[in-house]
């Protein structure tokens, strides 16, 4: 039985093959047809979207830097100016390997390398396309790095300017400085305010008036290839704008300068507390009664700006920040102290004004003060006590058992109410930050601050102790000064403040700022007032004046108090003695002085920490103050 088997079918393998051929040729014809489809839209459809995008990588938008503003004394003496530089730049996305970029320019010297972590901090918290200043390079480093430019890619340098303080550590704590924007600055700042600089203020005036000094950003057009490089710059071309016939015309709009500051601030008055204070801790303010320009604003220690401007590492930053001595402590605005015997002053006006005592009347200090129904004995500076002594020796010699007495018959409402008037317990509004409130108690306050306490009873002896300015009572040196400006105008009260004009740079135009009066003391009797300065002017003229040796043979008239303050209460079997203990837990030494007393012109307040009496150590100071300002001239020589 013959069979056949068919070992191969043509016509279904040519069947195959064709349903293949035609399955092979719709895919082809479908995916030339999405190809010219997306031609055409690219050519037709989106032509000029495109041909912007283009346009937009052939240009490149650079930021230029406004000038930031100068800042000078009331006198015209610079304290911050702009210096050319050379700035070290990279832009984030083009760098491949920060830590290795960092490490090699480490190596070459060009940046600090216990500073690489914070800059890898800072480039990181900025966009990839913003630039971000490394360092500020000398000639000798920007030429090391230009011959090696080649192996940096990202890294640049460019001309900049770099902030200086001619005065360094003199001016410090009142113009403040700048330093790299951080990452906590960029989140209160608009970046683009920022895109063509990397320096911010960071205290002082630097930081208060950062708007009126920063300007406002400028930028150009730029025509750069496919690697970045610049191929046409209307800036280096000279000409703005400039017109590209393959580009249109590429913009440029110039920076606006920041203004120019004048402040109040004296230098020879700086440069007089500054070396009245050198090797102290403690602050002086010197303020005009009637305008309340500060004259003078010193806290010391202090530190250099400039370090900062041209960049501290973290390790140098914490070493200051964590010196025992606080040199970035701004004493003048933020310390609080105990004003001691120097509010007396104000309390014996009070006393007057309210009618409570006769102010020819003596009263007996016996060397305490016992409260009615009580053993406790609140003692007085002077042991043996002052014998009969009235109002106007007890500012003398700074009697204080008399102001204990006072003290209860004002009680602490009236305390409360009157010293506040003066802007105790109070910000002065002065105009840069970080001011402190201080504290001037009352029942309300203590009820506030001691919630968790049962007991938040206002008591006698608190009261008493208000009386020389001790207890809660905290004020700071600006507050002290501004009160003795009241003091000297009779009631009349100004904000005080640094800034005393504005200068715009490219007119030359100076707009003056008018001083802001405050609510007036009006309703006090002119012989109060009139009672309290010859009281004061005992102080400094008569024998037994607390600060008469430090005033002895001034050519002007001074009417000043004294001050101690206690930084630890002593039991009431216990002597004070400056030679048993710790010197952090020595008196502060405080004084507080106008001048001339016909016709006020300068009033201070001086804070010598742990210095021990007011009148040897605090008074002194205020006495360099005051040569200065009424026996020099403002290029500095002596007056004849």
């Amino acid at each position: 039985m013959n069979s056949t088997v068919k070992l191969k079918d043509h016509w279904k393998e040519q069947k195959l093959f064709l349903s293949r051929l035609v399955t092979a040729g719709v895919i082809i014809l479908v995916l030339v047809g999405v190809l010219i489809w997306r031609l055409f839209q690219l050519q037709v459809v989106d032509h000029e979207l495109f041909a912007e995008l283009s346009q937009g990588n052939r240009l490149r938008i650079q930021p230029l830097a406004p000038t930031r503003g100068l800042i000078y004394d009331r006198n015209g003496i610079i304290l911050a100016e702009n210096l050319p530089t050379w700035e070290l730049t990279a832009t984030p996305e083009q760098v491949l390997d920060l830590d290795s970029r960092l490490q090699s320019l480490g190596d070459l010297g060009l940046i600090n390398p216990a500073a690489s972590e914070s800059l890898i901090e800072l480039v990181r918290s900025h966009r990839g396309f913003e630039q971000v200043k490394l360092a500020n390079l000398s000639e000798t480093q920007a030429a090391r790095f230009a011959v090696r430019r080649h192996h940096f890619s990202g890294v640049d340098i460019q001309e900049g300017l770099i902030r200086s303080y001619p005065f360094g550590d003199l001016t410090s704590h009142a113009v403040g400085y700048v330093s790299s924007i951080s990452s906590s600055d960029l989140q209160r700042i608009n970046r683009r305010d920022y895109a063509a600089t990397s320096l911010i203020g960071k205290s002082g005036i630097e930081r208060s008036y950062e708007v009126t000094l920063r300007g406002s950003v400028g930028y150009r057009q730029q025509v750069v290839n496919a690697q970045g490089r610049i191929l046409l710059d209307p800036v280096a071309v000279g000409a703005s704008p400039i017109s590209d016939p393959s580009q249109g015309t590429l913009e440029t709009r110039w920076p606006t300068p920041g203004k120019n500051v004048y402040l109040g601030l004296d230098v020879r008055l700086q440069l007089a507390a500054h070396r009245a204070l050198e090797g102290r801790r403690g602050a002086a303010v010197a303020i005009e009664p009637g305008t309340g320009d500060i004259l003078a604003l010193v806290s010391m220690p202090t530190f250099d700006p400039n370090r900062f401007a041209v960049g501290l590492t973290q390790a140098d930053f914490q070493k200051l920040n964590n010196d025992p001595d606080k040199p970035l402590f701004q004493r003048a605005l933020t310390g609080h102290y105990p004003p001691g015997s120097t509010v007396k002053p104000f309390l014996g006006l009070a006393a007057l004004h309210y009618d409570l005592i006769d102010p020819d009347s003596r009263e007996m200090c016996p060397g305490h003060f016992i409260l009615p129904g009580t053993s406790h004995r609140y003692r007085d500076w002077k042991p043996e006590g002052h014998g009969p002594i009235d109002l106007h020796q007890s500012i003398v010699q700074s009697c204080d058992t008399y102001f204990y007495q006072l003290a209860v018959k004002l009680g602490i409402d009236q305390i409360h109410g009157f010293l506040t008037s003066f802007g105790f317990g109070e910000r002065t509004g002065i105009d840069v930050m970080n001011e402190n409130m201080g504290v001037i108690p009352s029942r309300e306050w203590k009820r506030t601050q001691f919630t968790q306490r049962e007991d938040q009873t206002w008591y006698p002896g608190e009261t008493v102790i208000t009386g020389i300015g001790q207890g809660f009572t905290l004020v700071t040196p600006l507050q002290l000064a501004h009160a003795t400006a009241v003091l000297a105008t009779s009631g009349q009260r100004f904000k005080p403040r640094l800034v005393i004009a504005t200068e715009d740079p490219v007119t030359g135009e100076i707009l003056n700022h008018d001083p802001v009066l405050l609510d007036i003391i009006g309703n006090v009797e002119e012989p109060h007032w009139e009672r309290i300065t010859q009281a004061m002017v005992g102080v400094t003229e008569e024998l037994q004046g607390s600060g008469h040796n430090a005033m002895r043979g001034t050519q002007y008239s001074v009417a000043g108090k004294t001050g101690t303050a206690q930084v630890f209460s002593l039991a009431a079997d216990e002597t004070y003695d400056a030679e048993e203990i710790d010197e952090s837990l020595r008196d502060h030494g405080l004084f507080i002085a106008y001048a001339p007393v016909e016709s006020p012109t300068i009033a201070i307040a001086v804070i010598v920490e742990n210095g021990g009496g007011g009148g040897a150590t605090a008074a002194p100071v205020a006495r360099q103050i005051l040569d200065a300002y009424f026996l020099e001239d403002p290029n500095g020589s002596e007056k004849h």
